[in-house]
């Protein structure tokens, strides 16, 4: 009778390490989602009132402060929009290109910081050496492209990307 004792205790002890070992996956689970959901997001401040396709459009309403609404950002190159959560220094930077470091919550940014987000080199900054092909397929370096009296680049992307 005693080894049958000793296995109905082995399979109890194994079965409460199942349950142990379930019941503590989620929780492993939820602390690595949440530490991949801090992070920056870039885009344009705007107008909860308006959905990603007129602020995408630049409705004129969704850069106004409309009451009841609340700021949002919208990812202008994926058309995703974001409720902020922290509302009193984003009002000030409404319509502006803008880089929001926070934490993610479903579709909710926890904002931490707001900086103005920045394009292209400050006058007088000279540009660094690159090399890229244009649309005939030839290489191009800044060397190529300079011109006398100085060089201009644009790099325009157009809305069917």
């Amino acid at each position: 009778m005693k080894p049958l004792v000793r296995a109905d205790s082995t399979a109890k002890r194994f079965l409460l390490c199942l349950v142990l070992l379930f019941s503590t996956a989620p929780l492993a689970v939820a602390g690595q989602n949440n530490a991949t959901n801090s992070g920056s997001w870039s885009g344009i401040l705007v107008s909860s009132a308006c959905n990603a396709d007129e602020a995408f459009a630049e409705v004129p309403d969704c850069y106004k402060d409309q009451p009841g609404a609340k700021l949002s950002l919208i990812d202008d190159t994926t058309r995703v929009m974001y409720e902020l959560e922290t509302q009193g220094p984003v009002v000030a930077h409404l319509g502006d290109a803008v880089t929001v470091r926070g934490t993610l919550d479903g579709d909710t940014i926890t904002t931490i910081s707001i900086e103005p987000m920045s394009i292209g080199l400050a006058v007088g900054q000279k540009a660094p050496a690159f090399s890229i092909r244009d649309q005939f397929g030839r290489v191009q370096t800044l060397d190529t492209l300079r011109g006398k009296n100085g060089t201009v680049l644009l790099f325009f992307r157009s809305a069917d990307w």
